[in-house]
């Protein structure tokens, strides 16, 4: 039995409908847990047993989790929360019922950083390596998908493209770093949970085909775009006070900030790419599949 977290979101659905293809043939069962069970695609209807909740509440985890024998933990970030309560808060009562219920493999998506100089002092990662420490401590053998930035994050910028051509971010504008489409962290995920011959813990990167500059990005945008792109990069304070103004949480905003300095100071760069680490999915396929509709809505 294989349980699935946060099944209808970004990678979520892209490793259910991966599990809904394979699992049947590997003899694994599937459970979700979710809020809604509306919003779970009509091919999983009838196939994967459906726990109904949230799966930060323990009640719901002692369910879901009975009989299991690997669990994908994924934390949808509350910006309403302090970094720590928005990770380590929220999977605690996770490591406690994986304990109780002696799940054997959990496949958790995390970040890179850990063991770099910078991993003390980057915000929502910091927060993210303390929640694989957390997930570890309890026994289990675990896998920390350890992820850069999404070519996703980029939809947020799809009116700005669209009316402006114009996409920003804090960084560098020259920094080369790795960013993964959603779809190679499910399929990574997905291998995992269906071979559970691993033991122990540790750190699987996942870092896209290639490293890529904001430049690089508009570049690859406005030709796969038909249009002008270009990058503008945003100021730090600037980001915070639009933030906060929004009324979020003022230590979940610190934290994004203390993200998005420690990657413009390197933070992705600690891992070297081979071809373990690399994921197949480019940027310029991604912005064809995906970008580009959006852009062109």
């Amino acid at each position: 039995m294989i349980v699935i977290t946060a099944p209808t979101g970004n990678i979520g659905r892209h490793l259910l409908s991966l599990l809904l293809e394979s699992a049947p043939a590997a003899g694994e069962e599937l459970r979700v847990i979710v809020r809604d069970p509306a919003r779970l695609p009509d091919a999983a209807r009838g196939r994967v047993e459906v726990v109904t909740g949230s799966h930060a509440e323990a009640e719901v985890l002692d369910r879901a989790f009975e009989g299991a024998d690997a669990v994908f933990w994924l934390v949808p970030p509350d910006a309403s929360l302090t970094p720590q309560d928005a990770y380590i808060g929220f999977t605690r009562p996770a490591a406690k019922a994986l304990a109780v219920h002696g799940v054997g493999h959990v496949v958790g998506v995390s970040a890179l950083g850990r063991g770099t100089p910078l991993a003390d002092r980057a915000g929502l990662v910091t927060a993210s390596l303390a929640m694989d420490d957390l997930i570890a401590g309890t026994g289990v053998a675990y896998r920390a998908l350890a992820s850069p930035s999404f070519f996703e994050n980029l939809l947020e910028e799809s009116d700005s493209i669209r009316e402006k051509g114009v996409f920003t971010d804090t960084v560098e504008a020259d920094r080369k770093a790795p960013f993964v489409a959603v779809a190679d962290l499910a399929a990574a995920a997905a291998g995992l949970l269906l071979d559970r011959s691993w033991t122990g813990t540790g750190s699987v990167p996942v870092l896209g085909p290639q490293d890529l500059s904001p430049n690089d990005l508009a570049r690859i945008m406005t030709e796969q775009l038909g249009r002008p792109v270009r990058y503008e990069r945003r100021p730090l304070d600037e980001l915070y006070a639009t933030l906060v103004g929004h009324g979020l949480n003022e230590a979940f905003v610190q934290g994004l900030v203390d993200m998005k300095r420690a990657k413009d100071e390197g933070l992705d760069a600690g891992v070297a790419r081979t071809p373990d680490t690399t994921s197949p999915t480019s940027f310029e396929q991604w912005c064809a599949q995906t970008l580009k509709p959006a852009v062109l809505s």
